[in-house]
């Protein structure tokens, strides 16, 4: 039996011992499940990086409320001490068991797994009177696994195979880890993780919605969301005009005749929205017109028709092109998750059209804008990925440009920017744009999902003769193409933003925060002098609100505590009189009395700055 086809099944050669403990622990789920649930079917249940699933058509539901009882059965079959057995039967006979176990998914994949592969045998792995398709690896027997460091973590809706088009099944999750100590650590950092969770805090902090009257994945930002975007989009402005970015603005649809020079269209069609065919009456009684447009899925094609519009010299090299471009890409539903996915999202992107002895310098000065970026926002756990092409790919004619040669020069030219820039990256094959290879930056949220939330990519294909036909005039007075540099260092403003509200727990720092200020009369006597204040403070371009409610000072605290406003400026008549105030920070219990100018002075000066000063705990 060739053991590496059933690699979807259980990794047999895994040498690591909890890998063999989750497997076997979803077993006993699964074996907990059936005897609670009479009549269920079973999907997959694999082990996973912090435990393990398992993917049921229930017979009822289960809901969190039977948690207890199944972690009991669960443990029952632990002490039970059953052995793991296993069993190859031809492929006729695995087949037959599995119709009469009443398991249809299980015996469509043992189709599959047959033809695909030309098996002949299939294994089983049976504990006390549960059996499953499997090839393992498992624990000796069930008394082996540790009763206390395993716990049921969620139920989601998962379709069979990944596929809408087939039957919506009941995931159930499960944490395992080798002991009760790290377990429990699990459990704490997925609490502090939800705690955080921008799709709660988002709407909590009033920062955006999702309106099912615009429709899925199109968020709409309220003014303190915006607020974020705006900051953001500044901060990016004054970092590309440092380094002589030129700013350029396009629409959001075009003809489908871009996407097919530019070479998208074959490529990720599957991606975006369906086309527009727009007929107008021609001219004079002439035939009429039949045009179809697209909601544009990346910039990059428009960016380039920007280059095609003069001439350009080798003189003009490097050119930077930059813009906060809208696009829109029909991920499906099953995937859109807050912020993370959308359908609707603005890109920090940037095009660098440069020569081949350019590419080294320019791609390591994106690396380092980069580097600014994360250590400005406090950025530190992360890594880089060389996303490569596979030659070896069956399908490489689909997803790659066939270059061999271009392929081989220009991952070796990124490789030695990423080796010469310091920064630690490992290199992934069949990963790569269809235009070349590329660089990604992989964040963690905090609920522990891996994220791709920004790129920098070398496009060697598309400005080429057979695509956009870009050209400039170089030294010797001959046509040549340039080499293409997509950037987008902050990403999509939704990605980094539902980022950037896990990192910072909501407590954004002051230059960031959608509101930076708010003043606290302690009675309604002392609403003139805050009001007076808070005309200072706008003035000065300090974002600042006065809370005028006719509850006690101490409410007003919790509220704007429960707002995360980092600074508070409490007023009363020894403030008026002094014409001082008496300034709290968010995440501090210290406050301390100045006079306002000087907290005018401070808190420009920290906005100036940008400073991340930022909340204990936060």
């Amino acid at each position: 039996m060739n053991d590496s086809a059933l690699a979807e099944l259980g990794n047999k050669d895994n040498a690591d011992p909890l890998y063999a403990v989750r497997h076997s622990l979803a077993h006993v789920l699964a074996q907990a499940v059936l005897e609670m649930r009479p009549g269920s079917t079973r999907g997959f249940g694999p082990p996973i990086d912090n435990g393990f699933y398992y993917d049921f058509v229930l017979s009822a539901p289960i809901t969190p409320e039977d948690f207890p009882e199944l972690e009991s059965r669960m443990k029952d079959i632990i002490k039970a001490g059953q052995r793991f057995e296993r069993e190859d039967l031809e492929v006729p006979a695995a087949l037959a068991r599995l119709e009469a176990m009443g398991e249809p998914y299980k015996a469509e994949y043992a189709r599959e797994l047959a033809d695909r592969h030309g098996l002949t045998r299939l294994g089983f792995y049976t504990n006390g009177p549960f059996v499953d398709m499997c090839d393992g690896p498992h624990v000796g027997h069930t008394g082996k696994l540790p009763r206390g460091a395993f716990k049921i973590r969620s139920v989601a809706g998962a379709y069979w195979r990944g596929s809408e088009a087939n039957q919506m099944m009941t995931r159930i999750y499960c944490w395992a880890y080798a002991d009760k100590v790290t377990l429990e650590a699990e459990v704490k950092r997925h609490e502090e993780g939800l705690r955080r969770d921008h799709k709660k805090l988002g709407p909590q902090l009033d920062l955006y919605v999702i309106d099912p009257a615009i429709g899925k994945g199109l968020p709409l930002w309220m003014p303190n969301g915006t607020v974020i975007r705006e900051e953001l989009e500044k901060l990016a402005k004054e970092m590309e005009f440092q380094d002589a970015y030129q700013r350029v603005a396009t629409p959001h649809v075009t003809l489908e005749s871009l996407y097919y020079m530019s070479g998208h269209l074959p490529y990720y069609k599957a991606s975006m929205f369906p086309p527009m065919v727009l007929e107008e009456a021609g001219e004079a009684g002439g035939e009429a017109v039949r045009e179809t447009y697209y909601l544009k899925p990346m910039n990059c094609p428009h960016h380039h028709r920007i280059f095609a519009a003069r001439k350009r010299s080798y003189r003009d090299l490097p050119l930077r092109l930059a813009e906060y471009g809208q696009v829109y890409r029909f991920e499906d539903h099953g995937a859109l998750s807050g912020l993370l996915r959308v359908r609707g999202m603005c890109m920090n992107d940037a095009h660098i059209y440069c020569t081949e002895a350019q590419i080294e310098d320019e791609f390591l000065k994106v690396m380092r804008m980069h580097e600014r970026y994360f250590e400005m926002l406090g950025i530190a756990d992360f890594y880089m990925r060389l996303s490569l092409w596979d030659p070896d790919d069956p399908k490489g004619r689909e997803k790659y440009v066939d270059n061999p040669a271009a392929w081989e020069r220009t991952q070796n030219l990124v490789r030695q920017a990423m080796q010469k820039s310091g920064l630690p990256f490992v290199e992934v094959k069949g990963e790569a744009a269809f235009y070349g290879p590329k660089i990604d930056i992989q964040l963690k949220t905090v609920t522990g999902r891996e994220e791709t939330f920004s790129t920098n990519q070398l496009d060697f294909a598309v400005p080429g003769a057979d695509r956009m036909n870009l050209v400039y005039t170089g030294p010797d007075g001959a046509e040549h193409h340039p080499y293409v540099i997509h950037r987008a260092p902050l990403g999509t403003h939704e990605r980094f933003i539902a980022y950037l509200i896990e990192h910072f727990g909501g407590a954004f720092p002051t230059w960031l925060a959608p509101l930076q200020v708010r003043i606290l009369p302690i009675s309604e006597r002392f609403n003139d002098y805050a009001a007076r204040l808070d005309g200072e403070l706008r003035r000065a371009q300090v974002r600042a609100d006065v809370d005028r409610s006719d509850d006690k000072v101490g409410k007003k605290i919790r509220e704007a505590l429960t707002s995360k406003i980092p600074v508070v400026l409490v007023v009363g008549e020894q403030e008026q009189e002094g014409g001082t105030v008496t300034v709290r920070r968010y995440g501090e219990d210290a406050q301390a009395s100045m006079p306002f100018s000087r907290f005018l002075a401070e808190i420009r000066a920290e906005i100036d700055g940008r400073v991340m000063r930022r909340a204990p705990g936060a």
